[in-house]
């Protein structure tokens, strides 16, 4: 099986232009207890820190596979942010709430394991959905 990288910066870049592309204000949650990160310490709260991440309250917003770099503007003091891609916990709408949130888990491999367990077929023979809750 062929190692694949994770799929978290695609997804955090696709849910900022899905939040953008509805007039929407995307925030970023930070785990500003990750050594690399670089962030205005007065804003954290509790280990982390929400930074709006729209085009207008951000200068070269550049959300890359590795790390989301922007200038940005706290109390009319200019700052170079700097978070790695293992610090961003989740990004989401702040007017609703809607997003995603990032498991984790200790893996870049966010491939789920192969199921072995065969299809469950109905009284026709035909496969039949069950619903998990």
């Amino acid at each position: 099986m062929t190692s694949m990288t994770s799929n978290k910066p695609y997804l955090l870049r696709a849910i900022w232009s899905w939040v953008t592309d509805n007039n929407l204000t995307p925030y970023l949650l930070v785990d500003a207890t990750i050594p690399s990160v670089h962030v205005p310490e007065e804003h954290i709260r509790d280990g982390a820190i929400v930074l709006n991440i729209s085009a207008e309250a951000t200068v070269m917003l550049n959300i890359a596979n590795e790390d989301i770099t922007f200038k940005a503007s706290f109390n009319q003091v200019a700052y170079d942010i700097y978070v790695p891609m293992q610090a961003a916990k989740a990004v989401y709408a702040q007017e609703n709430g809607q997003g995603m949130v990032f498991d984790d888990a200790g893996n870049s491999d966010d491939t789920p394991p192969p199921n072995n367990t065969p299809p469950t077929t109905g009284p026709s023979g035909k496969p039949t959905l069950k619903i998990v809750k």
